[in-house]
Parts: C-alpha cells; structure tokens; sequence
C-alpha cells in the first residue's frame, strides 16, 4: 500500500509539473489547446491507477510470498526445535527409568549398587531439571520479555559469586579463572539474565576449554555501556562451527557435550539475554588457542532518585 500511495504521489507531482510549465519546451511551436492538454493529464492519471495497481498487486504477492516462506521457516524451526527437545528429554527419562526398574526388579540388590544407581538417577534429574529451568527461561524471553524486571546489577559481585561457585570444578580440572574485573561494574538489567550469561559463559569454558587452561573475565568502558570479554586459551573450536555455537541443542561434540552434561541451551540463553538487554555478542578463536565471547551490556546511570541528597 505504502508503495501505491508514493507512486500516486510522483505521477500527481508530474501532472502539476506538466501544467504548471506546459509550454516551457514549446516556445516555438503551436501550443496544445485545453482540450488537448486536459485529455493527456487523464491519460496520464489513468496510467497512473493502471501502474499504481498492478505495483500494488506485486506487492501484495511479494508479501504473501515472503509470509509464506517465513511461516515454512517458523513451522520448520519449532518442528526441530520440539524433536531437539523430546531427545533431550528422551536421555535422562530413559536413565531414570532403567536405574529405578533395575531397583524395583531386584529386590536383593546390594546396598552399595542401589546407593549407586540412586546417584546416578539424581544426577539425570538434576540434569532434567536444568533443561527445563533452561527452555522456562527461553521461553520467558520469547514469549513474555516484559514480565523480566530491569534493576541495578553490580556485575563484579555477581561474578565473584560465580568464581567462587565454580571453583571445585576448577580444581578438578586444574584450571584457573583469572576475574579481571574493576570493582562496582553496574549495569542496567536483569538480575537472572545476568547470571545467566556470565555462569553459562564461565561453565562452557570449564566444560570444553580443557585441564589446565586459562579462563579470563575483563571489561571496558565505553560512552554508555559495559564492553566484556571471556575467553580462555584451551583448545578452541573448528571455525566452521563458531557461526553456529548460538544455535538451540547445537553441539560440535555431541557424545562429549551430553557425557558431561550439558543441555546444549546454554549458549543459546547467553545470546538471547545479550540482546534482551540491546546488546550484541560474538565468538570468535584466539589467534593464541581458545574461545573468545565479546559482548556488551548497558551501564546503569544513576538516576536522581537514587541520590540521598
């Protein structure tokens, strides 16, 4: 519509131009008489509506066009992402399953195989557990982003709770998170997607950056926002894989990301809450070994009702 209305628009600036200067060019010869110039501006205005609705007609297909291949596209993802989901879903169900049957079925099983098969059953659910706290958080963004609060988040406390949370997983793996941070770095967001990203970022480094590598949290400013950085110098991954590290139940490693328990969301959730605060967020290899994940958060400013004075 928007289309037909400007060509409407220049044929009407051509029909007023044309009468306007009618006889600019034809100072030399014999002028149209009215009945003449009167029977080309309707020529014209029908070429016009003629032109305007065929233009109109195009565009309306084109849109109907590219509705349709946007609806395929949508129906396509959620198909996937539902057949993602229900294998997911399918691992720790069907763990769960086998180690209480195993109980059930044999009553005279020993006291140390049952406490065994009892671990391991609490360890897939808690694996279920954070695959549904993932895709409800998923889900919050996608579909009720303004039911998430905005706040002050004192992002250098939020990671020393992070570091320290991490920290017998470091241990088991030797490795060091070196937490580069200036104190009191606020920003303006909410205090789960925070958490979210920074936790996902620093636990897919411990997961996947190797024993004895190097984890590094640092920031900068810049005009009104916080620009971070983590990275590590473990053993990176194939540059064909990085455009698609973002990407729901995406694993460059299927086998070894489901054995050490991932729900493959993670990412996926660091780059959705990213841009949920309007900021964007990129991966890349170190030149050194290593990946790294640029992003950037707005800074909090203070507001006058925050000043006691």
């Amino acid at each position: 519509m928007k289309m037909w209305f400007s060509v409407m628009g220049i044929f009407l600036i051509y029909a007023i131009f044309f009468i306007v200067f009618d006889d600019f060019d034809r100072k030399n010869s014999e002028p149209l008489i009215e009945y003449n110039d009167w029977h080309l501006i309707l020529g014209a205005s029908v070429a016009m509506v003629a032109l305007g609705f065929l233009l109109y007609r195009y565009a309306k297909r084109m849109d109907e066009r590219i509705s349709r291949k946007q609806a395929a596209k949508e129906t396509r993802m959620r198909r996937e992402l539902t057949q993602n989901i229900a294998h997911e879903l399918k691992t720790p169900v069907t763990s769960i399953l086998g180690f209480t049957d195993t109980i059930l079925e044999n009553p005279d099983i020993s006291d140390k195989t049952k406490h065994q098969f009892i671990e391991r059953t609490n360890i897939q659910a808690r694996r279920l557990t954070s695959l549904l706290q993932d895709l409800s958080t998923l889900n919050k963004m996608d579909y009720a982003p303004d039911m998430l609060v905005t706040e002050r988040v004192d992002v250098s406390l939020l990671v020393t709770d992070i570091v320290m949370e991490t920290s017998i997983m470091l241990q088991q793996k030797q490795m060091t998170l070196k937490n580069c941070l200036q104190q009191s770095i606020c920003v303006e967001g909410n205090w789960s997607l925070l958490y979210s990203i920074f936790r996902n970022l620093i636990t897919n480094a411990i997961n996947y950056a190797g024993n004895g590598a190097t984890i590094v949290v640092s920031a900068k400013s810049k005009g009104n926002e916080w620009f971070f950085t983590v990275s590590d110098n473990g053993v990176g991954v194939p540059s064909e894989h990085l455009p698609r590290l973002f990407e729901r139940f995406y694993r460059v490693d299927k086998g070894r990301s489901r054995s050490l328990g991932g729900t493959g969301l993670g990412l996926a959730i660091v780059k959705n809450s990213v841009q949920w605060h309007g900021g964007t967020i990129r991966v890349s290899n170190n030149p050194t070994g290593g990946l790294r994940f640029d992003f950037n958060l707005p800074q909090y400013i203070v507001k006058s009702s925050d000043d006691p004075t």
